[in-house]
Protein backbone atom coordinates (compact mmCIF):
# COMPACT_ATOMS: atom_id res chain seq x y z
CA UNK A 1 0.00 0.00 0.00
CA UNK A 2 1.21 3.51 -0.34
CA UNK A 3 1.86 5.37 2.41
CA UNK A 4 -1.01 8.41 2.94
CA UNK A 5 0.06 11.64 3.00
CA UNK A 6 0.41 12.88 6.61
CA UNK A 7 2.45 10.03 7.43
CA UNK A 8 5.14 11.48 4.71
CA UNK A 9 5.91 14.27 7.16
CA UNK A 10 8.81 14.07 9.36
CA UNK A 11 7.40 14.16 13.05
CA UNK A 12 10.99 13.83 14.51
CA UNK A 13 11.16 17.85 13.17
CA UNK A 14 7.62 18.99 13.38
CA UNK A 15 7.22 21.73 15.49
CA UNK A 16 4.00 23.36 17.16
CA UNK A 17 2.02 25.15 14.89
CA UNK A 18 -0.54 25.12 12.29
CA UNK A 19 -0.46 23.47 8.68
CA UNK A 20 -1.76 22.88 5.99
CA UNK A 21 -2.50 18.93 6.05
CA UNK A 22 -3.91 18.59 2.38
CA UNK A 23 -6.35 19.63 -0.27
CA UNK A 24 -9.10 18.23 -1.41
CA UNK A 25 -11.12 20.56 -3.91
CA UNK A 26 -12.54 23.16 -2.19
CA UNK A 27 -12.10 21.41 1.35
CA UNK A 28 -8.63 21.94 3.67
CA UNK A 29 -7.49 20.34 6.58
CA UNK A 30 -5.58 21.88 9.13
CA UNK A 31 -3.15 20.15 11.12
CA UNK A 32 -3.38 22.55 14.95
CA UNK A 33 -0.16 21.06 16.28
CA UNK A 34 -0.39 22.02 19.86
CA UNK A 35 2.38 19.59 21.18
CA UNK A 36 5.62 19.08 19.19
CA UNK A 37 5.18 15.26 18.36
CA UNK A 38 7.19 11.97 20.25
CA UNK A 39 8.59 14.92 22.99
CA UNK A 40 6.86 12.80 26.14
CA UNK A 41 4.45 15.46 26.47
CA UNK A 42 0.74 15.16 25.12
CA UNK A 43 -2.66 16.40 25.41
CA UNK A 44 -4.80 14.47 28.30
CA UNK A 45 -7.98 12.52 26.56
CA UNK A 46 -9.57 14.91 28.99
CA UNK A 47 -7.98 18.06 27.31
CA UNK A 48 -8.56 16.94 23.91
CA UNK A 49 -12.16 16.00 24.39
CA UNK A 50 -12.43 19.73 25.83
CA UNK A 51 -10.63 21.69 23.38
CA UNK A 52 -12.68 19.42 20.52
CA UNK A 53 -15.85 21.04 22.18
CA UNK A 54 -15.26 24.45 22.46
CA UNK A 55 -12.90 24.80 19.64
CA UNK A 56 -16.15 23.23 17.54
CA UNK A 57 -18.64 25.31 19.70
CA UNK A 58 -16.96 28.90 19.06
CA UNK A 59 -15.46 28.13 15.43
CA UNK A 60 -19.19 27.03 14.08
CA UNK A 61 -21.18 30.50 16.24
CA UNK A 62 -18.11 32.50 14.51
CA UNK A 63 -18.17 34.82 11.75
CA UNK A 64 -16.12 32.51 10.05
CA UNK A 65 -19.31 29.79 10.70
CA UNK A 66 -19.97 29.18 6.65
CA UNK A 67 -16.55 28.27 6.22
CA UNK A 68 -16.11 25.29 9.22
CA UNK A 69 -16.67 21.79 8.17
CA UNK A 70 -15.20 19.99 11.13
CA UNK A 71 -13.07 19.94 14.34
CA UNK A 72 -11.76 16.70 15.61
CA UNK A 73 -9.17 15.24 17.57
CA UNK A 74 -5.72 13.47 16.29
CA UNK A 75 -5.63 10.08 17.81
CA UNK A 76 -1.79 10.72 18.73
CA UNK A 77 -2.81 13.71 21.72
CA UNK A 78 -0.56 16.26 19.90
CA UNK A 79 -2.69 18.30 18.27
CA UNK A 80 -6.47 18.39 15.95
CA UNK A 81 -7.52 18.50 12.65
CA UNK A 82 -9.86 21.65 11.61
CA UNK A 83 -11.60 21.42 7.85
CA UNK A 84 -12.34 24.16 6.19
CA UNK A 85 -14.35 25.43 2.90
CA UNK A 86 -13.68 28.65 1.34
CA UNK A 87 -11.63 30.66 4.30
CA UNK A 88 -8.11 32.02 3.07
CA UNK A 89 -5.02 31.40 5.26
CA UNK A 90 -5.68 34.82 7.05
CA UNK A 91 -8.74 33.77 7.62
CA UNK A 92 -8.28 30.46 8.92
CA UNK A 93 -5.31 31.69 11.51
CA UNK A 94 -7.67 34.31 12.62
CA UNK A 95 -10.47 31.44 13.38
CA UNK A 96 -8.10 29.28 14.86
CA UNK A 97 -6.50 32.53 17.39
CA UNK A 98 -9.98 33.28 18.07
CA UNK A 99 -11.43 30.26 19.26
CA UNK A 100 -8.03 29.27 21.55
CA UNK A 101 -8.68 33.16 23.09
CA UNK A 102 -12.18 31.80 23.86
CA UNK A 103 -10.87 28.79 25.17
CA UNK A 104 -8.23 30.08 27.48
CA UNK A 105 -11.18 32.35 29.28
CA UNK A 106 -13.98 29.79 29.04
CA UNK A 107 -16.15 29.42 32.55
CA UNK A 108 -19.27 27.33 33.05
CA UNK A 109 -20.84 24.17 31.55
CA UNK A 110 -18.99 22.94 28.41
CA UNK A 111 -21.52 22.70 25.73
CA UNK A 112 -22.04 19.24 24.58
CA UNK A 113 -21.03 17.68 27.85
CA UNK A 114 -24.18 16.44 29.10
CA UNK A 115 -24.85 12.80 29.06
CA UNK A 116 -27.88 12.81 26.48
CA UNK A 117 -25.02 14.89 24.26
CA UNK A 118 -21.92 13.84 24.41
CA UNK A 119 -20.62 9.78 24.16
CA UNK A 120 -18.05 10.19 26.96
CA UNK A 121 -19.31 12.92 29.05
CA UNK A 122 -17.60 12.03 31.91
CA UNK A 123 -14.03 12.52 30.37
CA UNK A 124 -13.78 16.70 30.39
CA UNK A 125 -10.82 18.89 31.77
CA UNK A 126 -11.60 22.51 31.23
CA UNK A 127 -9.04 23.64 33.56
CA UNK A 128 -6.33 21.93 31.64
CA UNK A 129 -7.93 22.82 28.91
CA UNK A 130 -7.52 26.39 29.47
CA UNK A 131 -3.82 25.92 30.48
CA UNK A 132 -3.16 24.24 27.13
CA UNK A 133 -4.57 26.94 24.97
CA UNK A 134 -2.82 29.63 26.63
CA UNK A 135 0.80 27.83 26.17
CA UNK A 136 -0.52 26.78 22.45
CA UNK A 137 -1.73 31.24 22.23
CA UNK A 138 2.28 31.81 22.92
CA UNK A 139 3.07 29.65 19.23
CA UNK A 140 -0.23 31.13 17.46
CA UNK A 141 0.28 34.75 18.00
CA UNK A 142 4.00 34.18 16.77
CA UNK A 143 2.15 32.73 12.92
CA UNK A 144 1.74 34.47 9.67
CA UNK A 145 0.02 32.81 6.97
CA UNK A 146 3.17 32.25 5.16
CA UNK A 147 4.21 29.74 8.28
CA UNK A 148 1.50 27.74 7.26
CA UNK A 149 2.90 24.65 5.21
CA UNK A 150 5.00 21.74 6.23
CA UNK A 151 8.73 21.56 5.18
CA UNK A 152 10.10 18.24 6.59
CA UNK A 153 9.33 15.13 4.65
CA UNK A 154 10.19 11.71 4.87
CA UNK A 155 11.48 10.34 1.39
Amino acid sequence: MQRIPSFSIDHTKLKRGVYLSRQDDDIMTWDIRIKEPNHGDYLTTGVSHTIEHLFATYARNSKYKDGVIYVGPMGCRTGCYFLTRGLSNEEVLDCIRESFRFITTFEGEIPGAKEEECGNYRDHDLEGCRVEAAKYLEVLDKLTPEDMHYTYYLD
